[in-house]
């Protein structure tokens, strides 16, 4: 029996090998995995030996050749196979153990288009996709954390199973699916064409989920490549339940929020219930922004989700624990915070360093991508938001310093509220969200119900335009005092007259966000 082996990741090599020769197969490897197992003390035959032919023009030429190919693919039960292996004294391949160059850790960091190209393997694919092809005789092998299953495989009665030479084949194909899509990402993000003809994606699996939206759904995590900004897919997992499908989605949701409040200096919190903000708030301190965000709809915020702006102290977590919460998301928690929600065993608790410094994604993570049966709906994901200083005032009355920073916090949590989306704010504090109504008439209701007294003095953002004047005057009536919206109806003019006439201050933004 005879083993090629040609790697990039050395993770378990020098072990797996060491199995390999203990089954009796001889070990043929290409040059720098070759050096690994013999500084190893292991046997083996070079690759330029094996082929009778040395590398050349800088190591880009060297398994490219019929006696590692012919080896690979020939077909043990045809006759016309062996008369060719025959004539060509081809030794067979039983087994192919490889990995690819590796380009994704290249251009991850600085680096100049020649190095990235240089990290484009062609060898290593071939050779994987050609022993994934023949999987029947030879069994494929690209990923370490296999080693040990297949060595088991391997001492089982009847050697290595049809099954897990499928499963085995199945993942070598999207190993190279997966490598050809991050080139081919790479490339186009130097381009810029965010949306080519064909979309290489090449998703990696980060995890299996316990189930998806409900129990009877299966689900998984896979990772976008490109993303930059924060991201729960990124954050570290300190402590409580494993996450569900559900939990990344609304900490996903409470995350993407929190970016967007304009918190200057001070410190912001967004409790997040079922993909909708329930609270908001900018304060002097994390305690207090998340007291005030919790208590603008304490019902709401029981079993939810809180994003904080800055790292979690002991104050803080305690008052935490003083609510049943599903997931906490933070830059950080001291080890006085860790101890105290430590107590709360299935508080998922989650580190992400990255929310004190957003960065722009690049590539396929600038990318919103949503399904729908038969087809992928995709586009650039809504990283737009109008500066309340740019909007224009198209009213009497200008809004008040204190009404523009209360305007500035509601357009920016309507953005991450579902259409219709109205949002009422006061000092500081989302206290009313009105979400996914099929009017907006009734979104302004809902929100100024849950707001209840708070909505007097409140301001009120709408995610798109009033098509009548009637939901503008729902929201004065409930309490609003000024009012943010893109404007383009045709009746803009009917608005703003109803607005004058009412006393209160109106802004257009120019700008819609919509939220499916």
């Amino acid at each position: 029996m005879r083993a090629l082996l040609s790697v990039s990741d050395r993770t378990g090599l020098v072990e797996f090998a060491r199995g390999l020769a203990a089954r009796g197969f001889e070990l043929v490897a290409t040059s720098g995995t070759a050096k690994a197992l013999i500084e190893a003390g292991l046997q083996v035959r070079k690759v330029e030996a094996f082929t009778g032919a040395p590398e050349m023009l800088g190591g880009r030429v060297k398994t490219l050749h019929p006696k590692v190919h012919g080896a690979i693919l020939a077909r043990r039960e045809r006759a016309d196979d062996q008369a060719d292996i025959a004539r060509a004294g081809l030794e067979l391949i039983d087994l192919a153990a490889i990995n690819l160059y590796p380009f994704r850790q290249t251009v991850a960091r600085p680096h100049t288009y020649e190095e990235a190209v240089e990290q484009i393997d062609i060898g290593g694919p071939a050779m994987l996709r050609a022993s994934a092809k023949n999987a029947a005789h030879v069994v494929p092998v690209c990923r370490p954390e296999d080693y040990p299953e297949v060595l088991a495989a391997l001492d089982a009665p009847g050697g290595v199973s049809q099954a897990l030479r499928r499963k085995l084949q199945a993942r070598a194909f999207g190993h190279t699916a997966a490598y050809d899509s991050a080139i081919a990402e790479y490339l186009l993000r130097a381009e810029d064409d965010l949306l080519p003809a064909v979309l290489p994606l090449g998703l990696e699996r980060d995890r299996t989920l316990r189930y998806g939206e409900n129990p009877h759904q299966k689900a998984a995590l896979y990772r976008l490549p490109g993303v930059c900004e924060p991201s729960v897919a990124s954050a570290e997992f300190l402590q409580g339940k494993e996450l569900s499908y559900n939990n990344i989605l609304d900490a996903a949701a409470a995350v993407g929020c929190l970016v967007d409040v304009p918190k200057g200096d001070a410190f912001a919190c967004v409790v997040i219930k079922h993909m909708t903000p329930s609270g908001v708030a900018i304060r002097g301190s994390l305690l207090d922004a998340y007291r005030e965000a919790r208590d603008a709809d304490p019902v709401s915020a029981f079993g939810g989700i809180v994003a904080l702006s800055h790292p979690v102290g002991r104050e803080v977590a305690e008052s935490l624990a003083e609510t049943f919460l599903e997931v906490v998301v933070a830059p950080e928690f001291d080890g006085a915070a860790l101890e105290v929600l430590s107590k709360k065993k299935n508080l998922r608790v989650l580190r992400l360093p990255s929310l004190a410094h957003a960065e722009k994604s690049e590539g396929l993570g600038r990318l919103e991508l949503r399904s729908i049966p038969g087809g992928l709906l995709v586009q650039d994901r809504d990283t737009a938001l109008a500066s309340v200083e740019t909007s224009k005032v198209v009213s009497q009355r200008q809004p008040s310093a204190q009404e523009r920073q209360d305007l500035a916090l509601a357009w920016a949590v309507c953005k991450h509220v579902r259409s219709n989306a109205i949002v009422l704010a006061k000092d500081g504090v989302a206290v009313g969200v009105g979400p996914g109504q099929p009017n907006r008439l009734d979104s302004v209701r809902i929100a100024a119900f849950r707001a209840g007294d708070k909505a007097k003095g409140t301001v009120l953002a709408s995610d798109a335009f009033f098509p009548f004047a009637d939901g503008l005057l729902a929201g004065v009536d409930a309490g609003a005092t000024a009012i943010i919206q893109p404007g383009g109806s045709v009746r803009d003019d009917e608005v703003i007259k109803a607005a004058d006439e009412r006393g209160v201050a109106l802004m257009f933004t120019g700008e819609r966000h919509f939220r499916h």
